[in-house]
């Protein structure tokens, strides 16, 4: 019995890396886009440290312009919408903000597919009151674009974001999945 389960996960984890080998080489094989690009994306946040204790999670759409300068290497001009949810903060009122991020940034591809981000600029605050304003924000991270038909590809990055302002910064991990065309 115990054989026969090993030699079943044997076989799912080979054909799990035969489709990831044949996905990758699919995708190295296309050919590195030279003209710019857009993408519309999927925003996912995980709050870190002490905005961890304010917000549970953040959810937005981005917008996202690239630019080829180099061979392995594009500008990138990105903006979009992140809403962040939490908990309780007094009488009954429930934690939730909305920002703005606007930011400009590199793409390097250290692969075909894989690459290295940082960006820089604003992110806006949508609040009123105390909690209105704009933080510098910065965010590097790393990333896979993988080709599709026509041109098209999707992008999928995971990156580290932080937004300074006098009062402090807060941070998050994001994941953005995107269509790029």
């Amino acid at each position: 019995m115990y054989d026969h389960k090993l030699n079943i996960r044997m076989k799912k984890t080979i054909q799990l890396v035969l489709i990831c080998s044949f996905f990758c080489v699919t995708a190295m094989a296309q050919s590195r886009r030279t003209d710019p690009t857009i993408g519309l994306g999927v925003d996912f946040a995980l709050p870190l440290g002490s905005f961890g204790d304010e917000a549970d999670f953040g959810f937005g759409a981005s917008l996202l312009f690239q630019q080829p300068i180099a061979e392995a290497l594009r500008f990138s001009v990105s903006a979009g919408y992140l809403r962040f949810s939490g908990g309780e903060t007094f009488a009954g009122l429930k934690y939730r903000e909305g920002y703005a991020p606007l930011k400009v940034g590199l793409k390097y591809f250290l692969t075909a597919n894989i690459y290295g981000a940082a960006e820089a600029g604003v992110a806006i605050s949508t609040a009123n009151g105390s909690g209105s304003g704009t933080a510098f924000a910065y965010s590097p991270g790393l990333g896979v674009e993988l080709p599709l038909l026509k041109g098209n590809s999707l992008d999928i990055d995971l990156r580290y974001e932080g937004w300074t302002r006098s009062n402090g910064t807060r941070s998050f991990a994001s994941l953005r999945a995107g269509f790029n065309f």
